[in-house]
């Protein structure tokens, strides 16, 4: 007779390790971050034992916060938008290709994983500055007067985050690109429709999956970026990340860092959540 208990037992054993990595590097951390939210900050002691509202309260009741979240959501939606605009005509194009370009362009695309973020965002920083390639190649073509202010600037910190985030929008609409049948979109060319009328009707609604999968990694990731932000943005640009940095070893206020960082990840998963539901919504009004 077949043990019952065994099989039953068998799928959580095997499981378990994985439970217990999730447990110990993610729930355990956020557990603590979030108790320690509400611990009382006293500038002479210290972090206290008791608890209170008092930090969230500061946070809400100033307008200061309003205007980081404002403008880290800012920045994560417009790093969201340019890696869609680059990223579905590239991956279509790059389907296209040969197998040989194909593997040599999929290296080039994939490679700013392969570098660490700050020597990839030192090496911005350097194209950058006012007397880098990027303001020099303008300047010879004659299509600036002077040198553009791109560090310690929102548009410089959206350029290289784009360029850090633009992978994973091509490996998400690759992954649905590769179960499309091509013979669909013949098929719609063979009954009279135009490429564009192919595309938008026929093409789009099937790599809808990928890019909303793929917008979902990028806000995210860029939402919560830290190393670029202060290297590229500096002092003067202050986003969410950075200032629960400053909270955290500047002032010692981790309380305060630790409430910060936890509204943080209550936007990015109200904002995911809410986006992703409407444009799923929205696109079948649209294409059904």
């Amino acid at each position: 007779m077949r043990d019952t208990s065994k099989s039953t037992r068998q799928p959580w054993l095997l499981s378990s390790p994985s439970v217990a990595l999730f447990l110990g590097l993610l729930v355990v951390p956020l557990a603590l971050t979030a108790i320690l939210s509400f611990n009382v900050f006293d500038a002479m002691m210290g972090t206290q034992d008791s608890y209170t509202f008092g930090n969230y309260l500061e946070i809400l009741t100033d307008s200061y916060y309003y205007e980081l979240f404002l403008r880290t959501a800012l920045m994560a939606g417009g790093v969201t938008v340019l890696c869609i605009l680059l990223g579905v005509p590239e991956t279509i194009i790059l389907s296209r290709m040969g197998p040989r370009y194909q593997g040599i362009f999929f290296v080039m695309i994939l490679g700013p994983l392969l570098i660490s973020v700050v020597v990839r965002t030192l090496g911005w920083s350097i194209m950058l500055g006012r007397e880098g390639l990027i303001n020099q190649s303008l300047t010879s073509l004659g299509l600036i007067g002077e040198p553009l202010q791109l560090m310690y600037s929102m548009t410089g910190v959206v350029i290289v985050l784009t360029h850090v985030m633009l992978p994973f929008m091509v490996i998400a609409v690759w992954t649905t690109l590769q179960k499309l049948d091509a013979q669909v979109a013949d098929a719609a060319r063979s009954l009279g429709a135009g490429s564009w009328t192919t595309f938008r009707r026929v093409i789009l609604p099937q790599l809808l999956p990928g890019i909303l999968s793929g917008s979902i990694i990028v806000f995210t990731l860029s939402a919560s970026a830290f190393a670029t932000p202060a290297l590229i943005g500096g002092r003067r640009l202050k986003v969410v990340t950075t200032s629960i940095y400053d909270e955290f070893l500047h002032s010692m206020n981790w309380p305060l860092g630790a409430a910060i960082a936890v509204l943080l990840l209550i936007a990015i998963v109200a904002v995911v959540m809410g986006s992703n539901r409407y444009i799923e919504r929205k696109f079948k009004q649209v294409f059904t």
